[in-house]
């Protein structure tokens, strides 16, 4: 795709600086809020500011926010991203300055994860106790990819928690966006993708019910230990249908029913799982038909105690693949925001 001389010329104002270029080199590497680029470049908040918004101006980074912070990176598509793409291949990561930068990038993220791993020791201990309850995450996972397998355009995560299912799903995705409502949550999945190495993952703040994105979005949305912290489940199924492409599809995995009370009084679950032919109403209702129904049998408990059994539930928007007729399914209702009491 062709871009404007006009545009050009926006563009190489726009990087034709030397803070400017620094901070697109930065930005190479991940999202960063202002406070990180001030710390790695030492500069004042203003300033950064200023330049941040020059290079916004020109549609070489683009913001987004996560409660009173904001978030900026590269632009990940379109001509724009092509040219920056170009410049940022030639340059030396040997440069005094650039090389300066990355070790301070460095330095900046080892304490946004010392700060995550903090705040995750401090819920651990109730989370691994649910954990203990149903099959090995490991077994949930390759389920999980077996039913959706690889290749997919775009990618969204529905509560993305500590970011997990964007680390197995993420991989070579065009587009991998996780949703979550916690700006906690958000700040442990971002310090973990880091670690694990995953590139160009966006993480959003925003409520299930009302997602910040347009219809016929995604190519596979995923909702993973998502549905029982909710009020209203099934219209969240609703919204998340509305996000994908024609024939797109939605996985749900959560756990069959159970009476285990405990859940609900001490880890704030709404619903005590959920039973197939409920969802697949819910799935018929938004508009997809259900692929595949499965579970995964619980360890065995020597006391005899209950065990949680998990339902992966695959669903695809019946309209045909390539089809350009928007969704007729959307929800009306308004509701609370639901906040992610336990991590993925």
């Amino acid at each position: 795709m062709a871009i404007s001389s006009e545009a050009m010329l926006d563009v190489l104002r726009a990087v034709g600086e030397e803070t400017r270029l620094r901070i697109v080199a930065l930005l190479q590497h991940g999202e960063l809020n202002v406070s990180d680029l001030t710390d790695i470049l030492g500069q004042s908040q203003p300033r950064i500011s200023r330049h941040l918004k020059l290079l916004a101006e020109a549609g070489v980074v683009d913001k987004h926010r996560e409660g009173t912070w904001a978030f900026f990176d590269l632009v990940a598509t379109g001509p724009i991203a092509d040219v920056m793409a170009g410049v940022l291949a030639r340059i030396d990561t040997h440069d005094p300055a650039i090389a300066a930068d990355l070790d301070r990038l460095q330095i900046v993220r080892s304490r946004r994860t010392a700060s995550a791993q903090e705040y995750f020791a401090r819920i651990a201990p109730s989370w691994d106790e649910e954990r203990s309850l149903h099959a090995a995450d490991a077994e949930v996972e390759s389920a999980i990819v077996e039913l959706v397998g690889t290749g997919h355009r775009s990618l969204l995560d529905v509560g993305t928690g500590t970011g997990r299912m964007l680390q197995v799903l993420g991989h070579g995705v065009e587009r991998a966006i996780g949703l979550d409502s916690s700006h906690s949550m958000l700040a442990v999945a971002r310090a973990n993708l880091e670690r694990a190495e995953v590139r160009g993952v966006d993480l959003r703040q925003g409520d299930v019910y009302s997602p910040p994105f347009e219809r016929n979005s995604f190519d596979l949305v995923v909702i993973h230990q998502v549905l029982h912290f909710l009020d209203d489940p099934a219209r969240a199924l609703r919204e998340a249908a509305r996000l994908l492409t024609p024939g797109g599809r939605l996985l749900i995995v959560d756990f069959a029913p159970h009476t285990l009370e405990f859940l609900r009084t001490e880890h704030a679950h709404r619903r005590l799982g959920f039973r197939t032919d409920t969802v697949t109403a819910w799935l018929d209702q938004s508009g997809l038909d259900v692929e595949v129904s499965r579970t995964l049998a619980p360890p065995a408990s020597d006391d005899g105690a209950e065990r949680l059994t998990v339902s992966l539930w695959l669903g695809r928007d019946r309209r045909p693949a390539g089809s350009t007729t928007s969704s007729t399914t959307s929800s009306t209702t308004s509701g609370p925001s639901p906040t992610r009491s336990e991590p993925r």
